[in-house]
């Protein structure tokens, strides 16, 4: 109780001295002032203002998840597509120069404006919002994981499933590895492979880019060998995998096939050597996503196995910038054609669609959004990492581009073709040649989506 007069006294005195000191009273007038906006939940200052934006912009992305068909009709006529991407760069930048408060305010006007039913750009910046309100939250907000809620296991194969099934994307990929990979075992047969193939596959996803390789090499009738290393996420996926493709290859019988499983946490205790003295190697570096220290050690062991052939397919919006803004933007023309070209693919009132985009698509949009695993430095190209570590390019053979060009005409309902073969240009899928040869890409309209290439050690 002493202590307690004591301090009340010395806080009075302090105060008396304020007013004998300024006899106008404004000192004492602007300390009032300062206590009360401190203690007002409107000043944008004070923590509960922040909450209260918070709890706001969670009431309104409940909104706008409801699959409201008509809502989503409405907002698809009222809705200007410069106005939404426009806001959404607003609050990249807010968020990029660390204010939250006005991409908290942003986040809440946006929202009512898009939808996950609505047309390709609502819902790109639909997913592009919530990937920008986790970053706002940061992992410590007790809402940051369920913003950032991962979909299960069976929604993120069943996901996969679907694009790989109604999308040229990963077949393309996958087709043209397989044609460079059985070019290259061909050639190894004049010198005397013995029919070996020895394939390392640094993200076997399921395993669907094998079958194709597996009944193409059975073709020939005489005895083959395959033998697939491939790394995986978990234990669960690579024995699913390796049941799949045991399964298949028992369907023909000249073909011997074995498969070793490893986890990607052990791709730097790649074999560092050939087990079979006679057999063609051949690397495939399909969508192996990583950062430049981890992609360095990588090729430098797959170096030391002198392939005879480095597929490498990479995706064209994962810039490897430090920058965020130039990483956001780089991303968003990416997924904007991604997310339009769905629209080639399946009805916008698709539930195939919705998986495909909010179990996939919109979770690697979240993950790059608010992923701090970026390089010290821009590193360069693809092109330019792979001949510092001794590799050169390949020229890919025409029946590389003539399967490709084939596939889209099957797979795709609106193909457009090379730009000296047709007069529609600016629509649909196509796969154009770059680098003399050396790579063959996919694009949607005009925009690159990925691009596959080959290399061998040099």
């Amino acid at each position: 109780m002493v202590m307690e007069d004591r301090d009340e006294e010395e806080e009075h005195l302090n105060l008396s001295l304020a007013i004998v000191t300024d006899p106008n009273g404004e000192n004492s007038r602007k300390r009032k002032r300062k206590l009360l906006n401190v203690c007002n939940p409107l000043n944008p200052s004070h923590e509960g203002y922040f909450e209260g934006k918070i709890f706001k912009l969670l009431q309104v992305r409940e909104e706008m998840l409801k699959l409201d068909h008509k809502r989503s009709k409405g907002l698809a006529e009222n809705g200007k597509v410069l106005h939404l991407i426009h806001s959404l760069l607003i609050i990249a930048t807010s968020v990029d120069k660390n204010n939250m408060n006005s991409a908290l305010e942003n986040l809440i006007q946006l929202y009512p404006t898009v939808s996950l039913m609505g047309d390709s750009v609502q819902r790109v910046v639909a997913h592009f919002a919530d990937g920008l309100f986790a970053r706002v939250l940061t992992p410590k907000s007790p809402f940051y994981d369920m913003v950032m809620k991962e979909p299960t296991t069976e929604q993120q194969f069943l996901a996969f499933t679907s694009l790989y099934r109604v999308s040229p994307y990963y077949q393309f990929a996958h087709f043209t590895a397989n044609q460079a990979i059985i070019e290259a075992f061909e050639k190894d047969q004049e010198t005397n492979n013995n029919r070996a193939l020895h394939v390392i596959d640094f993200n076997v996803s399921y395993g669907f880019q094998w079958p194709s390789l597996i009944q193409s090499l059975s073709q020939s009738g005489k005895r083959v060998s395959l033998r697939l290393t491939g790394y995986g996420r978990s234990l669960e996926e690579l024995q699913e995998t390796e049941a799949r493709l045991v399964s298949f290859a028992k369907g023909f019988c000249n073909l011997v096939f074995e498969f070793q499983g490893r986890l990607r946490s052990s791709s730097k205790l790649i074999i560092n050597q050939r087990e079979k003295k006679n057999e063609t190697v051949a690397v495939n570096l399909v969508f192996h996503l990583s950062n430049f220290m981890e992609m360095s050690q990588t090729l430098k062991s797959v170096h030391s196995l002198k392939p005879s052939i480095v597929i490498l397919v990479e995706q064209e919006g994962n810039p490897r910038v430090r920058n965020f803004l130039s990483r956001f933007m780089e991303s968003l023309h990416y997924f904007a054609a991604m997310f339009d070209s769905l629209d080639d693919c399946l009805p916008q009132e698709s539930t195939e669609r919705l998986s495909i985009e909010r179990s996939h698509l919109g979770k690697e949009i979240k993950a790059m959004i608010n992923s701090e695993n970026l390089d010290e430095e821009n590193k360069g190209t693809w092109k330019n990492m792979m001949e510092r570590h001794g590799f050169g390019g390949m020229k890919l053979s025409s029946k590389c581009l003539i399967q490709a060009k084939l596939l889209l005409k099957v797979r795709t309902h609106n193909y457009c073709p090379l730009p000296c073969e047709g007069e529609n240009t600016n629509g649909g899928f196509r796969v154009f040649q770059r680098d003399d040869g050396k790579a063959l890409s996919l694009g949607w309209q005009d925009r690159c989506l990925l691009t596959a290439s080959a290399w061998q050690c040099v």
